[in-house]
C-alpha cells in the first residue's frame, strides 16, 4: 500500500547559518561589560564616599538642619525627655518630668520649656539621640540676688578648656589607640561616626566568633560612637547590634548638625572624650570622668603639671623621667576606659602590661621617641592610696548656700551629691556681697585685738583667752512685696549643720516674746467676743474662777471710755504682775520655783511692758499661768468647768459625751502629728517629746512592745539614757513594775507624762501601719472613755484634782502649741510646763526671725524665700525654667497686735536689755532707723544629785527688726563641756549687732543702689566658661569698712555686770523636761524613781539685766526625787502654797468680783 506523505531524511534538513547568532552574543557581552563598568564605578564611588563622606555630608547635614527646637514661654506641648543614659541621668535630664511635678507642688510655676520641631519629634520617637552641642563640664550654679556667683560646682572638676590646650602627644596617643585617622585634614567632610576599616574588621571578627566563641574580636567603635554610648545608651553599654546602629546614626547626625565640614567637630570629639571619658568610681569621691580627674584621683597627679610636662620639648634626666611618668599615666587611663572597673581595681597588673605594650607600639609608629618610651617604661605605675589619701573634692559653699542647696535637694528629692552634678542654675535671694562682709566680720571676732576694738571684751562678754570656741550665727531678712527674702544667712562653724535652721537651742528669754504674742492674741480674741456687749451684758458673762484673763477683759471693757482694740492692747501691756520668786508653782506634774536674774527685781510689781524691757522672769511665769488656765476653759463644755461642780446630776452624762468628743479632738490632732511616718519614726517622735527617765521610758516601752524580753528593755534604755548605768536588778524591777497589766492606759500616760491617747495611737499605728483615721477613731471608742474614766471617780478628790490638772495642762499646751506653730514655731510639741515661758521648749534663730517678720508686716505671714528661680539644662533641647509662684500672705495675727508688739520691742532697745543699740543705726541723711528686739540667754547643763555637772551649751540671742523692712536674729553660742567656762549674756549679740552697723546700714537704706534689685528686674545670669584644671574661682572678698585700720569705729558702752544667781529651795516633784542630748549623741534626764539616775540641769544666767530661774535652769526644771507633798489648791484647780508676797501681787490676788 502506498502513501502520499514522505518522511524527510537527515540529509534533506538544512541548519541555520552561524552569522544569525552573533548579534545576541555581542549584546550579552555588552551587557556584561556594562555591568562590570557599573560595579567598578560604583565600587570606586563607594570607596571614594567611604574615604571622603561627601554624599553623607550633603544629605545628612540637610536632614540635621530640620532637627531643631525653640524656647517657649510656659508649658510646651512638644518636648521629649531622655529615659536613660548615664550622662542624661547625672545631669538630671531624665529626672525633669519628676522635677517638674515636685517643684509645681512646692510653690513654683513652669515659666519656660522647649518645643521640638515635628522632624525632631519623629527622630527622637524612633529612639535616636537628639543632636546638639553637649556640655562636657557643668554642674550646679548658685547665684545671688544680683546674679553674682555664690557657688559654682563644675564636674568634672579638671578638664581642658579647648582643643589647643591639649598637648599634641596626648592627642597622638589617643588617636593611635582609638581612632587613628580621625583628624585627617585632607578629609574635611569625613563622617567621624564610622571607621570603615575598623568596622569591617570588627564585622568579620563577629562572624568568626560564630564559629569560634573565644575568638578575640576587636571593637569597631570610633570616638564619636563611644561618646554616644557612654553618654546616652542604657547603662553606657552596647547590648546588641541595634544599639550599635543607634549610636552610629546618632553620632553621624550630630557630626553634621552644623554643616558639611566636620574637622572642627572631630577636634571637639577629641576634646569631649578627654574631658568626659568614664573612669570608674573611687571611694570618697564618687564617679570619675575625664582624663584630668582620672589622673588626680587614681594617681594623685597634678593635672596642670602633667600638661606642662607633656607640652614641653622632650627633656633630659629628671625632666625626661617626669615626662615619661606623665605619658605612662595618660596612656594607662586611655586603655583603662575599655574596662575601667576591672583595670583600675583588680586588674592593675594587666593594665601595666597593656600600657607597656602600647608605649612600644607608639614608638614603632613614630608618635614618641625611644628615649621617651624608655623613660615611661622605667617608671612604676603607682596608684593613690584612697584610704590614707582620699580623693575628696574641695568645697566651701558657705552656710547660706548650703541652706539653699539643702532646701533645693529636698524639693527635688535628691542628694546633695547628685544635686551638685545637675545641669542647673539657681537664683537665690541672698546678697552675696553682704553675706561675705558679715561672714568676714564674724570670723574676725576670734581675733582678740579686733574683738576688743568692737567692745566685746569684758565681764559678761568675751574673754580674750577663749575666743576661739565661740561661734556666731546671723540671719537678715528683707520684707518685699513678693515675700520675705533672706539676704544673709551665715554662721562661723565649720560643720555642715546650719545653726539658724537645723538646730534646736534653748534661747532663754526670747521665749517671752512668744508668750507675750499669745497673750495679746487672746486679748484681741476677747475683744472681738466682748466689745459689742454693753456693761450689763458684760456683767452677765459667766467667767470661770480661774480664768483671770477673761475677767480682766470684762473689767476693762466695762470701765474704759475707749473700748477700741489698740487701747485694750495697751492696757493689757500695762497690767502689773508680781516678780516675787517665793511662790511654788504646780506645773509639769510637780511643784517648782523660779527666780529672777536681779534680786532687786524680786520686790517689784512691774507692768508687762516693763517686765519685757528688763526681761524679768516671774511676771512671765505668772502670765503663762494665766494663758494656760484661760486656755483650759475655752473648749465648750470644758472638763475644767465640769470639775467645778461635783454635784451636777448630769455629770456622768456630760463627762461621757465630752470625753468622747475631746478624745476625738486630740486623737485627730495626734493623727496629723504622726501622719506619713513609719512605725519606727512614730516611736522615735513620741520618745523625743519626752524628758527621758528610766521610769517613763520603761512605761512607754512595755506598752508599745509588751512581748519584748527584759534584754530588749535593757538595750532600749541603754540607747536612750546614754551613759546612765542601770543594774540588772533595776532593769528587772522596771520590767515587772511596768508590765502591760500593771497600769491601765490613763495611768501609763500619767507615768510617762504623755497624753494617753497619743500613746495609744502610736501603739495602734505601729500594729496597724495601713489603718485610716476613721478606723483609728472607731478602734479608740473604748480607750477614749477609759482615758477620761478618772473624771467619774469621787474618792481622793485632791489627788484626782492634781492629776486632772496635769492632764488639763498638757491639753492646754497642745492648744498653745497650735498658736505658736501658726506663727512659725518649728517643733512638733511644747514642754507642758510654765518653764516654757523661759525657753525650756527650745527654738531656732530662723524661726524667731520669722515671728519678727510677722510682727513687722502687720501680722501677715509671708513666705520666706531663699530661692526665686531654678533653671535646668540651659542651651539644650531639655531647657526648663521655674519661678516662685506669686502668693498672697496669710493674716495670722491682728494688725493691732503686731503694732502693740512692735512698740513693746522698741522699748526693749530704747530702755531695756538691748539699750546699748539705741541710736546706733543711722542712715546717710542722719535719720535713725526704728529698732526693736528681744534678748535671751540659755545655759544648758546637767547636774547629778543637785551638784553642777557637765555643760552642754551656752547661747545668747538677739532677735530684732531694723527699720520697716529688715529683721533677723544674731546668736552667739558655745557647744560642749567647755561652755561652763563662759559667762557671756545677750549683751554680747547686741553689741556685735551694734558694731556691725557700718556693714549693714548701707544695705538697709530705702532705694540704696547696692541693694538687691526686685526679682522681676534681675538681669539674666551669664554663664562663665570653665577653665582647664579648676572650677571657677570663688568671689573675691569684699573689704569691710575700717579694715584698713584694723577696726570698725565703735563708741564705748558700759558693760553690765550679771550678779550671782541665788539658790532656791528644791522642788517637791519632778517636772516635764525635754530630751537633753549629750556629746556622744545619747540622751539623759531625771529618773523619778531613783536619785542615782537623776540628771537635771544646773543654773542659768540670763541676759545682763535679765533674770533666770534659779531652779529652772536654761528652761529645764531642777527636780528632786518624787516626794509626796500636800498641796493647797486654789478654788476649783490644784495650785500653789504661795509664800508672802507684796500686797496685791498678780498671781496671788483674789479673783475680781
Amino acid at each position: 500500500m502506498s502513501s502520499d506523505v514522505q518522511t524527510p531524511t537527515p540529509s534533506s534538513q538544512t541548519a541555520p547559518p552561524r552569522h544569525r547568532l552573533r548579534p545576541f552574543r555581542l549584546l550579552g557581552a555588552l551587557i556584561l561589560v556594562l555591568v562590570l563598568v557599573v560595579l567598578v564605578a560604583g565600587g570606586l564611588l563607594l570607596a571614594h564616599e567611604m574615604h571622603t563622606s561627601r554624599l553623607q555630608a550633603r544629605e545628612i547635614s540637610r536632614f540635621a538642619a530640620k532637627l531643631d527646637y525653640e524656647r517657649v514661654a510656659g508649658r510646651s506641648d512638644a518636648v521629649r525627655y531622655p529615659q536613660h543614659g548615664p550622662f542624661d541621668q547625672r545631669l538630671g535630664y531624665t529626672e525633669l518630668p519628676r522635677f517638674i511635678e515636685r517643684l509645681e507642688a512646692r510653690g513654683f510655676e513652669l515659666t519656660a520649656q522647649t518645643r521640638f520641631s515635628p522632624d525632631l519629634i519623629d527622630y527622637v520617637d524612633r529612639g535616636l539621640f537628639p543632636p546638639y552641642r553637649e556640655k562636657t563640664r557643668t554642674g550646679l550654679d548658685v547665684l545671688d540676688c544680683r546674679a553674682g556667683p555664690l557657688y559654682d560646682f563644675r564636674y568634672p572638676y579638671r578638664g581642658y578648656a579647648d582643643f589647643a590646650a591639649v598637648p599634641p602627644v596626648v592627642v597622638q596617643a589617643l588617636l593611635f589607640i582609638e581612632n587613628r585617622d580621625l583628624l585627617d585634614e585632607n578629609q574635611p567632610t569625613l563622617n567621624p561616626a564610622v571607621d570603615w576599616v575598623r568596622f569591617a574588621r570588627a564585622a568579620a571578627a563577629q562572624v568568626g566568633r560564630m564559629v569560634k566563641e573565644d575568638l578575640d574580636a576587636p571593637g569597631g567603635s570610633t570616638l564619636a560612637t563611644q561618646i554616644e554610648k557612654y553618654r546616652h545608651s542604657p547603662d553606657g553599654i552596647t547590648y546588641d547590634a541595634r544599639e550599635k546602629l543607634r549610636q552610629m546614626v546618632s553620632a553621624s547626625v550630630r557630626a553634621y548638625r552644623e554643616g558639611e565640614q566636620t574637622l572642627p567637630v572631630r577636634r571637639n570629639l577629641v576634646l569631649d572624650y578627654l574631658n568626659t571619658v568614664p573612669l570608674s568610681a573611687a571611694p570618697g569621691h564618687g564617679e570619675v570622668n575625664g582624663l584630668g580627674d582620672g589622673l588626680w584621683v587614681w594617681f594623685g597627679a597634678d593635672f596642670e603639671r602633667v600638661n606642662e610636662l607633656l607640652s614641653a620639648p622632650e627633656g633630659q634626666g629628671d625632666t625626661l623621667k617626669a615626662q615619661g611618668l606623665a605619658l605612662r599615666q595618660v596612656v594607662a587611663l586611655m586603655i583603662a576606659h575599655r574596662r575601667p572597673s576591672w583595670y583600675l581595681a583588680r586588674g592593675r597588673e594587666e593594665l601595666t602590661r597593656t600600657t607597656d605594650a602600647y608605649l612600644r607600639l607608639l614608638t614603632e609608629a613614630g608618635s614618641i621617641s625611644a628615649a621617651m618610651r624608655d623613660a615611661a617604661l622605667s617608671q612604676p605605675l603607682l596608684f593613690r592610696d584612697l584610704v590614707a589619701n582620699p580623693a575628696v573634692l574641695p568645697a566651701n559653699p558657705g552656710k547660706g548656700t548650703t541652706a539653699v542647696r539643702a532646701r533645693l535637694a529636698g524639693m527635688l528629692g535628691t542628694s546633695l551629691y547628685s544635686l551638685d552634678r545637675l545641669d542647673a542654675e539657681v537664683d537665690t535671694t541672698l546678697h552675696g556681697g553682704l553675706q561675705q562682709a558679715v561672714g568676714a566680720y564674724l570670723n574676725r571676732l576670734s581675733d582678740a585685738d579686733f574683738a576688743r576694738s568692737q567692745g566685746l571684751i569684758g565681764d559678761r562678754m568675751l574673754n580674750p583667752a577663749t575666743l576661739g570656741a565661740v561661734r556666731y550665727s546671723f540671719t537678715l531678712v528683707e520684707r518685699t512685696p513678693g515675700g520675705n527674702r533672706v539676704r544673709v544667712q551665715t554662721d562661723t562653724t565649720d560643720q555642715p549643720l546650719d545653726i539658724n535652721e537645723g538646730s534646736k537651742l534653748e534661747l532663754g528669754s526670747t521665749a517671752k516674746l512668744r508668750v507675750l504674742t499669745t497673750y495679746l492674741e487672746i486679748v484681741a480674741e476677747l475683744h472681738g467676743r466682748l466689745a459689742e456687749l454693753d456693761v450689763p451684758a458684760l456683767r452677765q458673762v459667766e467667767v470661770a474662777r480661774q480664768d483671770n484673763l477673761t475677767r480682766w477683759a470684762i473689767d476693762h471693757l466695762a470701765t474704759a471710755s475707749d473700748r477700741s482694740l489698740p487701747t485694750m492692747l495697751e492696757a493689757a501691756l500695762e497690767r502689773r504682775f508680781s516678780a516675787n520668786p517665793a511662790e511654788n508653782f504646780f506645773t509639769g506634774g510637780g511643784v517648782h520655783t523660779f527666780g529672777n536674774f536681779n534680786r532687786s527685781d524680786d520686790a517689784r510689781e512691774p507692768t508687762l511692758r516693763e517686765a519685757l524691757q528688763a526681761s524679768i522672769n516671774l511676771p512671765f511665769v505668772r502670765l503663762m499661768r494665766e494663758i494656760v488656765r484661760h486656755t483650759m476653759y475655752q473648749v465648750p463644755g470644758s472638763t475644767a468647768r465640769l470639775m467645778e461642780d461635783a454635784e451636777d446630776p448630769r455629770r456622768a452624762e456630760y463627762l461621757a459625751r465630752f470625753a468622747d468628743r475631746e478624745g476625738q479632738t486630740f486623737l485627730r490632732r495626734f493623727w496629723r502629728k504622726y501622719q506619713g511616718r513609719s512605725p519606727e519614726e512614730m516611736r522615735t517622735l513620741l520618745l523625743d517629746g519626752l524628758r527621758p527617765s528610766a521610769e517613763r521610758l520603761a512605761a512607754v516601752f512595755r506598752y508599745l512592745e509588751p512581748e519584748a524580753p527584759p534584754e530588749a528593755l535593757a538595750a532600749f534604755l541603754g540607747r536612750r539614757l546614754g551613759d546612765a548605768q542601770l543594774s540588772e536588778s533595776r532593769i528587772a524591777q522596771l520590767y515587772t513594775r511596768h508590765a502591760p497589766e500593771a497600769f491601765d492606759l490613763p495611768d501609763r500616760g500619767y507615768v510617762a507624762r504623755v497624753h494617753p491617747l497619743e500613746l495609744w495611737l502610736v501603739g495602734y499605728r505601729m500594729r496597724n501601719p495601713q489603718a485610716s483615721l476613721s478606723e483609728a477613731v472607731a478602734a479608740s471608742a473604748d480607750e477614749r472613755q477609759v482615758v477620761y474614766r478618772w473624771l467619774f471617780r469621787t474618792r481622793s478628790r485632791s489627788a484626782q484634782d492634781s492629776r486632772i490638772f496635769t492632764m488639763l495642762e498638757v491639753e492646754a499646751f497642745l492648744d498653745i502649741h497650735r498658736r505658736w506653730a501658726r506663727l512659725g514655731y518649728p517643733f512638733g510639741h511644747l514642754v507642758p510646763s510654765l518653764a516654757t515661758a523661759l525657753g525650756s521648749s527650745g527654738d531656732r534663730p530662723a524661726a524667731l526671725a520669722e515671728l519678727m517678720g510677722i510682727i513687722v508686716n502687720d501680722g501677715v505671714r509671708l513666705s520666706t524665700r531663699r530661692i526665686d528661680r531654678v533653671r535646668f539644662a540651659t542651651d539644650t533641647p531639655y531647657a526648663t525654667a521655674f519661678s516662685v509662684r506669686p502668693g498672697a500672705g496669710e493674716q495670722v495675727m491682728a494688725p493691732e497686735v503686731a503694732a502693740a508688739l512692735r512698740g513693746a520691742l522698741s522699748d526693749v532697745v530704747e530702755s531695756g536689755t538691748a539699750r546699748r543699740l539705741a541710736g546706733s543705726f543711722r542712715l546717710a541723711d542722719g535719720s535713725a532707723l526704728t529698732l526693736g528686739g528681744k534678748t535671751g540667754t540659755g545655759d544648758n547643763r546637767i547636774v547629778i544629785g543637785g551638784r553642777p555637772g557637765m555643760a552642754l551649751n551656752r547661747t545668747a540671742t538677739f532677735v530684732f527688726y531694723l527699720g520697716p523692712r529688715h529683721f533677723g536674729s544674731l546668736t552667739a553660742y558655745v557647744i560642749g563641756p567647755n561652755a561652763a567656762a563662759y559667762r557671756f549674756t545677750s549683751g554680747l549679740p547686741v553689741q556685735i549687732l551694734k558694731s556691725m552697723a557700718p556693714v549693714l546700714v548701707p544695705h538697709l537704706a530705702p532705694g540704696a543702689d547696692i541693694a538687691c534689685l526686685p526679682v522681676a528686674d534681675l538681669p539674666l545670669p551669664v554663664s562663665t566658661p570653665a577653665r582647664a584644671g579648676e572650677m571657677a574661682a570663688p568671689v573675691a572678698e569684699e573689704v569691710l569698712p575700717g579694715d584698713a585700720g584694723g577696726a570698725l569705729p565703735v563708741a564705748p558702752v558700759p558693760v553690765e555686770v550679771e550678779p550671782p544667781v541665788p539658790d532656791a529651795p528644791q522642788p517637791a516633784n519632778e517636772g516635764l523636761l525635754p530630751v537633753t542630748p549629750l556629746p556622744d549623741g545619747s540622751s539623759v534626764a531625771p529618773d523619778a524613781a531613783s536619785t542615782a539616775d537623776a540628771r537635771v540641769p544646773d543654773a542659768v544666767a540670763d541676759e545682763g539685766t535679765e533674770a533666770a530661774p534659779p531652779r529652772a535652769r536654761a528652761g529645764r526644771i531642777d527636780a528632786g526625787p518624787a516626794i509626796p507633798v500636800p498641796l493647797t489648791a486654789e478654788p476649783g484647780l490644784p495650785g500653789s502654797a504661795p509664800a508672802p508676797a507684796p500686797a496685791g501681787s498678780a498671781g496671788t490676788r483674789p479673783p475680781a468680783e
